[in-house]
């Protein structure tokens, strides 16, 4: 006997008779599974997961340039430690005074000792490899003399030296300035540049 393929010749109509079988309570959950992805995409996403930030400024040339749109892993580290040459976005001030993101590279470790002299990072006494400087480090403002970073601090600077205000510079000398960066204030870590399109990829 062979077997034979039954064709619906009338799809529309099961369709409605499927909706009929459907009770209020399914379109319930249904509208309530739409809601919450949309409340996931719009704002657990870009709070806790994924955020754009647009860069503003030169201090990190040549890396990233002014204009340049990024995407900061928000998550990571708070699995992972923040790495030597990591480029991360942070709040300069703290979190609790506004929404305004610096953009540098992490150079110094919490509990190390940093100093710059004549142009060279030490760290512990130790000349380490500093590939990313676009120009001279004339002023190395706080780490003219050998700076021990706290167990919960971080110090950045930004890869075009002469521009950039960064660990270096402390609040008290320049509003602007940041100091030494708390681990709580860092915001995330720069994964990838999405725009322009000519230089998508990972900033390195």
């Amino acid at each position: 006997m062979r077997d034979e393929e039954l064709v619906n010749e009338n799809p529309e109509e099961e369709q409605e008779e499927e909706k009929k079988k459907r009770s209020p309570l399914s379109y319930a959950i249904e509208g309530l599974v739409y809601v919450a992805l949309v409340i996931f995409c719009v704002y657990v996403v870009p709070n806790y997961i994924i955020q754009r930030t647009v860069v503003s400024g030169n201090s990190m040339q040549d890396t990233l340039q002014n204009g340049e749109s990024l995407l900061i892993n928000k998550l990571t580290y708070q699995f992972n430690d923040p790495q030597r040459y990591d480029i991360i976005v942070f709040y300069p001030h703290g979190k609790d005074k506004g929404d305004e993101y610096y953009v540098k590279r992490i150079y110094g470790l919490p509990g190390e000792t940093i100093q710059i002299k004549d142009q060279n990072i030490y760290i512990n006494g130790t000349v380490i490899d500093d590939p990313y400087a676009t120009d001279a480090m004339d002023k190395p403002g706080l780490a003219e003399k050998p700076y021990t970073l706290k167990d919960d601090e971080y110090f950045v600077l930004g890869d075009h030296r002469s521009v950039s205000l960064d660990s270096r510079t402390l609040p008290e000398e320049d509003p602007g300035g940041p100091g030494p960066v708390k681990r709580e204030n860092i915001a995330g870590k720069v994964i990838l540049r999405i725009w322009p399109l000519d230089v998508f990829g990972v900033p390195e």
